[in-house]
C-alpha cells in the first residue's frame, strides 16, 4: 500500500523498517529526477561533500535520509532559521551517538561512571542560559588575549621542528597544526601540557563514539577511552577546589563559591566538552588555512606581500572549507522546514558545509576568495543562542598560525603527490594530513 507523505514523515521518524525509497519519494512529492534517492550525498564520506551538497540544494533541499535516520537541511535560509528557532528546534540530540552505543560499550561505560554531559551544545534555555552566561564570564577575550605570546612561541617552534628536517619535506597537520590548539586549551583550563597525547587520544575516542559510524566492537577501545576522560574531568574540578589557580575551571569554582548556580558536575561537563572542542575544530582551521591557500597559490603569495588580510582569509576558509559540516537539531513539535512537513520528534541535520556555498546567498560560492566582502556571514559557528563560545579564541589562534607560517616559510608548498583523505564522519571534516615542501 502507498505511503502518503504525512504517513511517510511519520514513519521515518520513528525509524520504521518499511521501503525507504517510498518513503522519500513520498516525503519529497515523488521528485527524484537524478535517479539517486539520495542525490549523491554520502553522510560519513567528507572527502569531497560539496558537489552532493549542490545538488540537494537544488533537487530536495530538505531531504530524510534513512541511513541515518536524519532530516538532511542544505540550504543557508533554512540552515539559519532552523538554528535560531531553538523552541520550536531543540539542540538536546547534539551530542547523541549517531549510531547506537552497543551493549560492551554501554556496560564499560556505566561501570565507569560516565556520566559526562554536554557543556553547551545540547543543553536547552533555561539551564543553556544560566551556564552560558557563568562560562562567559570566565571565556574572555581578556584571557584570551593573554594566551597569545604562548600561542605564537608555541607554533614557532613547531614552525622550526618541522623545517629542520633537511629533505625539506613535512606534515602541517600533524606536526604543526595538531599540537597547538591542544596545548592552549589545556593552559586555559589548567591542565598539564605535556599530556597532550592523551588528551589527543580521548579526543578522537569522542569523535569517533559521537559522530562515527562504529559497530559494537570497534565501539569498546572508545568507550575505555571515554571513561577515562569523564574521570579526568572530574578530577580537575576537585583540584580546582583544593588548590585553586589562574584557570577557566577554577574561575568557574570560585564563581561558584561566590553564589553563581553552577555544579561540579556541571562544571566537569564544560570542561569535557572544551577539552575536546577547544582544539579538535582549532586544528582543523590551522591545517585548512595552510591546505586550502596552497590550493590557491596567487592568494597564498597575496597574502606573504601583504598580510593584512589575513583576518578575511581566515572567515573565507571557514566558508569555503569550515572544520564543522553538519550538526544535529530535533523537532518539538509538527512543524516546516523550506515549505516541507516534518513531524514532532524528528532528527534534522543541519548542513552548514552546504549552506555555506549557498549560491542565493554568495555569489560564486565554490570560487576560494579571501577579498570576499560577506565571508563572515557563513554559518560555520552556528547561529543563534548556541554561537560557538570559543569563536574568537580559534580565528586568534589561527590567524597567529597563518602570520607566523607566512612569515618563516613563504615558499612553502603543497606536497606534488598529495591527495588528502578526510576522517569519516558525519560532522566534523578533518583531513587526515597536510603534506608539504618548502625551499631551501
Amino acid at each position: 500500500m502507498a505511503l502518503s507523505p504525512a504517513e511517510a514523515r511519520t514513519a521515518a521518524a520513528a525509524g520504521c523498517p518499511v521501503d525507504h525509497e517510498a518513503i522519500a519519494r513520498a516525503a519529497s512529492g515523488g521528485s527524484q529526477a537524478s535517479g539517486d534517492p539520495h542525490h549523491g550525498y554520502e553522510p560519513f564520506d567528507l572527502k569531497d561533500p560539496f558537489p552532493a551538497y549542490a545538488q540537494l540544494r537544488r533537487d530536495e533541499p530538505v531531504m530524510y535520509d534513512e541511513r541515518i535516520g536524519y532530516w538532511v537541511v542544505t540550504r543557508y535560509d533554512d540552515v539559519k532559521s532552523t538554528f535560531e528557532n531553538w523552541e520550536t528546534f531543540s539542540s538536546e540530540n547534539a551530542q547523541a551517538p549517531v549510531r547506537e552505543r552497543g551493549p560492551q560499550a554501554t556496560k564499560i561505560m556505566k561501570d565507569g561512571g560516565f556520566t559526562a554531559y554536554s557543556g553547551l551544545s545540547a543543553r536547552i534555555p533555561p539551564e543553556h542560559t544560566r551556564i552560558r552566561a557563568i562560562a562567559q564570564r570566565a571565556f574572555t577575550p581578556r584571557r584570551f588575549k593573554a594566551l597569545e605570546p604562548t600561542i605564537r612561541e608555541n607554533t614557532r617552534k613547531a614552525l622550526e621542528k618541522m623545517l629542520a628536517n633537511p629533505e625539506r619535506t613535512g606534515d602541517f597537520f600533524a606536526q604543526v597544526a595538531y599540537d597547538i590548539p591542544t596545548i592552549t586549551i589545556l593552559t586555559l583550563l589548567g591542565v598539564d601540557t605535556s599530556r597532550v597525547p592523551t588528551y589527543k587520544r580521548w579526543s578522537d575516542s569522542r569523535a569517533a563514539m559521537t559522530w562515527g559510524d562504529l559497530d559494537d566492537e570497534q565501539q569498546v577501545p572508545h568507550a575505555h577511552n571515554l571513561v577515562e576522560y569523564w574521570q579526568e574531568c572530574i578530577s580537575l574540578v576537585t583540584a580546582a577546589h583544593a588548590e585553586g589557580g589562574n584557570s577557566f575551571i577554577a574561575d568557574l569554582v570560585t564563581a561558584q563559591g561566590d553564589g553563581a548556580e553552577i555544579s561540579d558536575h556541571e562544571i566537569a561537563s564544560l570542561a569535557y566538552s572544551l577539552l575536546f572542542a577547544g582544539h579538535e575544530t582549532t586544528t582543523t582551521l590551522i591545517a585548512n588555512c595552510i591546505r586550502v591557500l596552497l590550493s590557491h597559490r596567487e592568494q597564498w603569495e597575496q597574502l606573504v606581500a601583504d598580510p593584512s588580510g589575513i583576518a578575511g582569509a581566515v572567515d573565507e576558509v571557514l566558508r569555503f572549507s569550515g572544520s564543522i559540516v553538519a550538526w544535529r537539531r530535533k523537532a518539538l513539535k509538527d512543524t516546516e522546514i523550506g515549505g516541507v512537513a516534518i513531524p514532532q520528534g524528528a532528527n534534522i541535520l543541519l548542513v552548514m558545509g552546504s549552506a555555506n556555498r549557498d549560491e542565493n546567498v554568495f555569489e560564486n560560492p565554490d570560487a576560494f576568495d579571501i577579498t570576499r566582502a560577506d565571508a563572515r556571514n557563513h554559518l560555520s559557528f552556528g547561529f543563534g543562542i548556541h554561537y560557538c563560545l570559543g569563536n574568537m579564541l580559534a580565528k586568534l589562534q589561527a590567524k597567529i598560525a597563518l602570520e607566523e607560517t607566512l612569515a618563516a616559510v613563504p615558499s612553502l608548498h603543497l606536497a606534488d603527490d598529495a591527495d588528502i583523505d578526510f576522517r569519516e564522519n558525519l560532522s566534523f571534516r578533518v583531513p587526515l594530513s597536510v603534506p608539504v615542501t618548502w625551499e631551501a
